[in-house]
């Protein structure tokens, strides 16, 4: 089941926005000067098959340049358009526009190449128990926003950094001399904070199931192993499956029965999504 797409922080969106449009404008649009600065029209246009998203950043990139600007949205964040689809008209001073317009279609861009990757992922185990998750390979600065637009592909949230759960990993393991001593130590110092270990055998698969942490992580584990992983969690610990996961082995790996795979290449392997902002009138619907 997809999860409610909760609107992100304003004031996070505002930040992105602020320290993008510096980057792009400094000490101002030279060229934007040049225009009268009247009242116009402008929309924009998906030029491949895509799912929206990235709204918020858009829309807080125009109002931050003209607070009176309108931008009249004729598709939903979330919602898959196909090629063609003018997903937005905007009203403001020409100025405003035209100094904003490479920001925002940044950012919608982005967004939507993030939400549209996810949702072929989602797709792809459509049937199965699995759900896909993302990871901390996010663009520096972005990774809230990206993560957003992996909800909004129908995806859903791993951890947001190392503050919010803490991952057992191999080197963890050996510094603390037993994978039980590396969870125990790790409950008797956070034990409200979410608990994932790493295992890579069947045995310290084991291990971490008499342990009980939040999630095990398998990894490197052979089809026929992650299928005994599955039989042996017999649903008592959440299993995820991560790693280098792409999207043609994604299907067979859901099949196993595992809870969840993490696939980096949602927001690390960024293709942007072709958008095209165009002054005047739209065409029709």
């Amino acid at each position: 089941m997809k999860e409610p797409l909760v609107a992100p922080d304003s004031a996070r969106v505002r930040a992105d926005v602020e320290r993008a449009l510096a980057e792009d404008i400094g000490s101002g649009d030279v060229t934007a000067d040049l225009l009268p600065d009247a009242p116009a029209q402008a929309w924009v246009v998906c030029k491949q098959a895509a799912v929206i998203a990235g709204r918020p950043w858009f829309d807080a990139t125009f109002h931050a340049l003209d607070g009176d600007a309108r931008i009249d949205w004729r598709v939903a964040e979330g919602e898959r358009v196909g090629v063609g689809t003018v997903v937005c008209v905007l009203h403001g001073r020409s100025r405003a526009l035209v100094s904003g317009e490479r920001t925002a279609l940044n950012f919608l861009q982005t967004l939507c190449a993030t939400a549209t990757a996810t949702a072929a992922f989602v797709d792809a185990v459509r049937g199965t128990r699995t759900r896909i998750l993302d990871t901390r390979k996010t663009l520096p600065g972005l990774r809230l926003a990206q993560k957003y637009a992996v909800r909004a592909g129908g995806g859903s949230n791993h951890r947001l950094g190392l503050h919010d759960a803490m991952m057992l990993k191999e080197n963890h393991i050996l510094a603390a001399g037993s994978l039980a001593g590396a969870i125990h130590r790790a409950r008797a110092m956070l034990p409200d904070i979410p608990l994932i270990v790493e295992v890579e055998t069947l045995d310290e698969l084991d291990q971490a199931l008499a342990a009980r942490p939040d999630r095990i992580l398998v990894d490197e584990f052979s089809m026929d192993d992650l299928r005994e992983a599955v039989r042996r969690a017999r649903g008592q610990v959440p299993l995820e499956v991560s790693g280098g996961v792409g999207l043609e082995a994604v299907r067979a790996l859901a099949e196993t029965g595992v809870d969840c795979i993490s696939v980096g290449a949602l927001t690390k392997h960024v293709q942007a999504v072709d958008l095209s902002m165009r002054f005047g009138e739209p065409p029709e619907r």
